[in-house]
């Protein structure tokens, strides 16, 4: 099973180019929060985790066009089932509960995330490094 750690929260605000209170705000959470997030005292919830992985999703859309039945090749008796595919959503299929990509329904979030980080499509956006804005 697979929860997002102190390192993986504190590399993705960073690739957001946020600060702690920055976060915070968009996440809708306190900044003692976020502090005690990145210094490991926390668990970080589900909710928080799904918005920090949409946001870095969202930045980075831009340079990965690409859906996930394409990048994965799935049948086309496959993607019929698919609610990624139904809601022409293959750049998000990570965020959609439902998604067949193992051939199972995963049962909780925790087990989706474990597939999914496995998976080119995250890869596509969680391991760019942030461009440079020239100054």
């Amino acid at each position: 099973m697979w929860l997002m750690n102190s390192k993986e929260f504190l590399d993705i605000r960073r690739k957001l180019d946020k600060t702690q209170k920055e976060i915070a705000n968009l996440l809708g959470i306190s900044l003692k929060a976020v502090c005690s997030y990145e210094q490991g005292w926390r668990t970080i919830p589900v909710h928080v985790e799904r918005q920090l992985v949409f946001l870095l999703a969202r930045k980075y859309h831009q340079t990965n066009n690409a859906n996930c039945w394409d990048l994965r090749s799935c049948p086309e008796e496959k993607r019929n089932l698919c609610p990624a595919w139904e809601f022409a959503s293959g750049q998000f299929c990570w965020f959609i509960s439902g998604t067949i990509c193992e051939s199972a329904v995963c049962t909780s979030w925790e087990k989706k995330m474990a597939v999914c980080r496995k998976c080119v499509v995250m890869k596509n956006f969680s391991e760019q490094e942030p461009e440079s804005d020239g100054s």
